[in-house]
């Protein structure tokens, strides 16, 4: 939690309102979609679509945190029909909430595709132990550059979350790929394929926004980069990466359904 720098413009100010309404307003309906559509696809994909809903709904808790924390930090107002102006209120931005978040659901999401290319069991449980301690390795590493004001220290920290970061890339991106061009339809391993690189995409995203201050940026405008470029890496890793979870698990129901109704 560190404080917030002064002399933000409406327009900066604005910008990060409006990414954090975005992204609660995304993780929420995300959420209700995904658990309408448990009942719309086979017992074998219902937990990994559980799980899915379960990251945006933790992401929307933390949505709202952030949003609120971000809403009481600041008094905006128009003084005779002025421009607006933005002060400080004195109280924290508590910025945490991000950690927490994705502490929790960075490594469900690894297992939520783990479990919707429908892997033997034995992989299943390794792959799950493996991405899920790393990524969650990753996160733990990250927060104490997160809230250093030390350029060096930030650059030491970043370096070490970008060890397990790269593990988990290179097994999404690689690792992975045999098993994608096992899934029982073209379709399938088509968004399987899909969903392993929106991950892959949007994670990279993250790596550079924590840079944003790393390369000397700061004040309102490094703030608000970081805050805008975090809300949207997450919707695209959370609410859209679990669009294509389903997507997955419908179709693969669809032709396990359509299986089980050939004459033998």
């Amino acid at each position: 939690m560190a404080p917030l720098p002064d002399g933000f413009s409406y327009a900066e100010w604005n910008a990060t309102y409006n990414a954090l309404s975005f992204g609660i307003a995304a993780m929420g309906s995300a959420t209700i979609f995904f658990w309408l559509q448990l009942p719309n696809v086979t017992k074998s994909y219902r937990t990994a679509l559980t799980i899915t809903g379960i990251v945006t709904l933790i992401a929307t808790y933390h949505y709202i945190r952030i949003f609120n924390s971000w809403s009481e930090a600041f008094t905006v107002a128009s003084k005779d029909g002025g421009d607006y102006a933005v002060q400080l209120t004195g109280a924290p931005f508590n910025d945490g909430y991000r950690y927490v978040d994705w502490l929790l659901t960075v490594p469900l999401l690894l297992i939520e595709l783990i479990l919707v290319m429908k892997l033997p069991q034995a992989e299943t449980v390794s792959l799950s132990w493996k991405l899920g301690l790393a990524s969650a390795l990753m996160v733990a590493l990250g927060y104490p550059g997160e809230i250093q004001e030390d350029l060096s220290v930030r650059w030491f920290w970043w370096c070490l979350s970008m060890i397990p970061f790269c593990y988990v890339v290179f097994t999404l991106a690689v690792g992975l790929a045999e098993a994608t061009s096992k899934q029982p339809s073209p379709a399938a391993a088509s968004l399987a394929s899909a969903a392993r690189y929106l991950t892959v995409l949007s994670w990279c995203t993250y790596p550079f926004v924590y840079m944003v201050k790393s390369v000397g940026l700061a004040g309102p405008a490094a703030t608000m980069y970081e805050q805008v470029g975090y809300s949207l890496a997450d919707v695209l890793a959370k609410a859209v990466f679990g669009v294509l979870i389903w997507a997955i698990a419908a179709e693969k129901s669809a032709v396990e359904e359509s299986g089980k109704l050939l004459p033998n």
